[in-house]
């Protein structure tokens, strides 16, 4: 039977975000799920697998902690294996780290635009459009004529968006990410250096594949995700991609062929940047995979981090 996993964020002002945490580690425990949950003074960032039914109370019961008028939507999927090996719940500076815990999108963000109003945002000239991901995750896919901040962490979106702000500080900005909460937390950064038009795509990439007819579709690529897919293509299967275990950045065909990929040990992204133990005690565990599927069995010694 399929398990039904959700990925699920709020922001909201949380008073006792400790108090919150133990609550939910046990409510979640006592109902053999699995998954990782944030909780910062911001609000809530999560995704869960198991019994839908009990995650859908996890959902109920964020509510009631957090005296919200309305319920936590969040995107459903389904795993016919479980994607996670344990059930963790933790305390945060913030629940999508930017290093701004004073950008607070909890009390004002921009507005949220449908994959359908966004088609129409992507035919404004006058507008900039902005990729709040990563580079590596911008050279997987994106949308035409997207600006590409060239960050290797979200944390380096600020400077980014300040020289913006000083180069075009009258333009409208619209901003996209995979699921929704990185472009809503930096529209609130926006608004904060004095865009006055800030749009962001509702839902993200993925719900922009999700619910925009292929002739109305946009995207360009595949999409990177963080689980073990990679990256889907525009019909939201499993894309072409797969991910460097030393380095996490993903991986195409022509990476894959090149002379710096080794399995399990380094590619072409990460190379030169490999420590000589890192890359010894890489070339190890690789060496032991290969003799337990060699015997048959599973290698279980470290995993993905």
């Amino acid at each position: 039977m399929p398990l039904a996993v959700v990925s699920f964020y709020r922001f909201v002002d949380v008073d006792n975000p400790d108090a919150v945490r133990a609550r939910l580690q046990e409510y979640c425990d006592e109902r053999s799920l699995l998954g990782t949950i944030l909780v910062a003074s911001e609000g809530v960032n999560g995704t869960l697998a198991g019994n839908g039914a009990s995650i859908q109370s996890v959902l109920d019961l964020l509510r009631s902690a957090l005296g919200l008028s309305d319920k936590i939507e969040g995107r459903w999927t389904e795993a016919t294996e479980p994607p996670f090996r344990r059930m963790r719940v933790r305390v945060k500076n913030e629940i999508v780290t930017l290093g701004r815990p004073d950008v607070e999108p909890q009390k004002h963000t921009g507005k949220h635009v449908s994959p359908e109003e966004w088609n129409r945002l992507l035919q404004r000239p006058d507008v900039l459009l902005i990729d709040t991901r990563n580079h590596y995750e911008v050279e997987v896919g994106t949308f035409p004529g997207a600006i590409d901040p060239q960050t290797d962490s979200f944390r380096q979106f600020p400077k980014f968006a300040e020289e913006l702000a000083a180069a075009h500080p009258k333009r409208p900005v619209a901003m996209f990410c995979t699921g929704g909460i990185r472009c809503e937390k930096a529209s609130a950064l926006m608004q904060e250096l004095g865009f006055e038009e800030v749009f962001q795509l509702q839902g993200g990439i993925l719900n922009y594949l999700e619910s925009v007819d292929a002739g109305d579709n946009r995207w360009q690529g595949e999409c990177f995700v963080f689980d073990t897919r990679v990256a889907v293509d525009r019909d939201l299967a499993e894309g072409g991609y797969v991910q460097c275990h030393a380095c996490r950045r993903p991986l195409s065909s022509d990476d894959i062929e090149s002379p710096a990929y080794r399995e399990g040990v380094s590619c072409p992204k990460c190379v030169d940047e490999l420590e000589a133990d890192r890359a010894a005690r890489l070339e190890e565990r690789r060496k032991q995979v290969a003799l337990a599927k060699a015997r048959g069995t599973k290698h279980i010694g470290g995993g993905n981090r």
